[in-house]
């Protein structure tokens, strides 16, 4: 299979099978490691890899030393794949993942409600 070329949709299709987890870590101006988004690969829309955060690093300031300050916080999306986990032995409770899809929409100005994607729903 040397230098059979793949149309691209096949190679995006294989890969968001093959992945569940994106863990992203950047360097921020401190020079520090932190891990800034968990992202769950959700599947394929048309052409499109669909991705969902579960987990996103949210700044809360500087501090001494000029070191940035924050956490890891839940986006309120549950991952799809959770019944694989919990059929592994992996319990993970709903209040891991955080706010509910209510209380994301009544906390979101009106703006943020047209970007809102729930699994592989458009909200436009």
């Amino acid at each position: 299979m040397a230098g059979m070329e793949l149309p691209i949709k096949v190679v995006r299709q294989q890969i968001s099978s093959a992945v569940d987890l994106i863990i992203q870590q950047t360097r921020p101006r401190d020079g520090t490691r932190k891990i800034t988004a968990i992202t769950e690969v959700a599947g394929m829309e048309g052409n499109i890899v669909v991705l969902t955060d579960i987990f996103k690093f949210e700044q809360a300031g500087i501090g001494e030393g000029s070191k940035v300050l924050g956490e890891v916080k839940p986006t309120g999306v549950r991952p799809m794949f959770s019944p694989r986990l919990e059929a592994a032995g992996y319990k993970l409770g709903a209040e891991m993942f955080g706010k509910t899809i209510a209380d994301m929409l009544i906390n979101q100005p009106p703006t943020a409600l047209s970007n809102l994607s729930i699994g592989s729903m458009y909200l436009t």
